[in-house]
């Protein structure tokens, strides 16, 4: 353990306070591993690892029990031990290898409600001046399609067929898809290009980007970002709501409507439905809720 802490110290530069956590966690681990009779690294096994993993998780009587977080770095530092004693011949193989540290629970993506988000969009259309007319038009897009903030801001003129409603969007790992854009966004996104681009592009040199900035050249995400939280601000709507937020909307809001999982994992571009179904958790605690109020046995 010293070796490695400090083979941790001097060659890798690790900062104080991790290799204070660490010195902690392999006491606790050592700790364990005396109290099952294990003094040598060389009788150290795959059980063991998993063993110790369910003591953090359980608790004992000198310890509260640990979230999966918690328990998940704490093998970070047994891990790294045992991997140092394989490296220097210590020990013939490394009992961690294939103990996988557990799984902190999914967290609900965050949505906002139907209502909101209309107060949001009237919100960002008060007036009809240029910037109003984009971020009306920003802000339609981002919730008609699902966008990640950075394959709106991506969109160049060539990927909209607003007559037709659909748009090209780049999602991650340049992969393309086309979805549709919704007669709402549509027509936002119509008004915005006839009426407001064109201003908005005479004062830069010229770019294909859809949604441009006050200097002619294409609107950055930060820039974005600020137009969600001032009209949220206008909105009266309270809470961390980002970008993300339209997207994780969409997405509820559909599968709220009757929309099929494998439907809303396309228009979000997810490689794995597997990412998609975090949703249908949000539905379900819906129901949860609507039951609870509704049903005269539910209480």
């Amino acid at each position: 353990m010293r070796a490695w802490l400090t083979h941790l110290d001097v060659e890798r530069g690790v900062a104080a306070n991790t290799l204070t956590a660490y010195r902690r966690d392999l006491a606790r681990w050592t700790a364990y591993l005396d109290e099952v009779g294990v003094s040598d690294p060389r009788e150290v096994g795959e059980h063991h690892v998993s063993g110790f993993l369910a003591r953090l998780r359980e608790g004992d009587t000198d310890h509260r029990p640990l979230a999966a977080s918690s328990a998940a770095r704490t093998l970070v530092a047994v891990r790294g031990l045992h991997r140092f004693l394989a490296l220097e011949g210590e020990v013939s193989a490394d009992p961690t290898a294939s103990v996988s540290p557990p799984r902190p629970p999914a967290r609900l993506p965050k949505a906002i409600t139907v209502d909101q988000v209309e107060r949001l969009l009237a919100a960002a259309s008060v007036g009809e001046t240029s910037a109003t007319l984009r971020d009306r038009a920003l802000l339609e897009v981002l919730y008609g399609t699902g966008a990640r903030i950075s394959e709106a801001v991506g969109m160049d003129l060539d990927d909209v067929a607003a007559d037709e409603g659909i748009v090209r969007l780049r999602g991650k790992g340049g992969k393309e898809r086309i979805v549709p854009l919704g007669s709402y966004a549509a027509r936002a996104l119509a008004a915005y290009l006839v009426r407001a681009r064109p201003a908005l592009a005479a004062a830069g040199t010229g770019t294909p980007a859809v949604f441009l900035n006050q200097r002619g050249g294409r609107l950055s995400r930060q820039s974005a970002w600020k137009v969600l939280r001032s009209a949220a601000d206008r909105a009266g709507i309270d809470g961390h709501l980002s970008p993300h937020t339209l997207r994780h909307s969409f997405a509820t809001h559909l599968l709220d409507g009757g929309a099929d999982v494998r439907v809303v994992q396309e228009l979000l571009g997810h490689a794995s439905v597997t990412t998609t179904q975090i949703y249908t958790l949000v539905t379900v605690q819906r129901l949860r809720e609507v039951y609870a109020q509704s049903h005269p046995r539910a209480r």
